[in-house]
């Protein structure tokens, strides 16, 4: 028994669309960080927010 499907479209509520956003950048740092360690790849990931603020991250050897 999976998740349902959920419709992509922009969240109206501010304050759930920063939530939203926090919980996404840091699975998606997550991801990054796997993807760098398992493969013994370079990665580097910029996002940004609505804000313009900046959140990076660059793999190391």
């Amino acid at each position: 028994m999976g998740r349902g499907k959920i419709e992509i479209k922009r969240i109206d509520n501010a304050t759930s669309r920063q939530v939203t956003f926090s919980k996404r950048r840091s699975g998606l740092f997550k991801k990054a960080k796997e993807l760098a360690i398992l493969c013994d790849a370079e990665v580097g990931l910029i996002v940004f927010s609505s804000t313009g603020r900046q959140y990076d991250f660059a793999s190391t050897r």
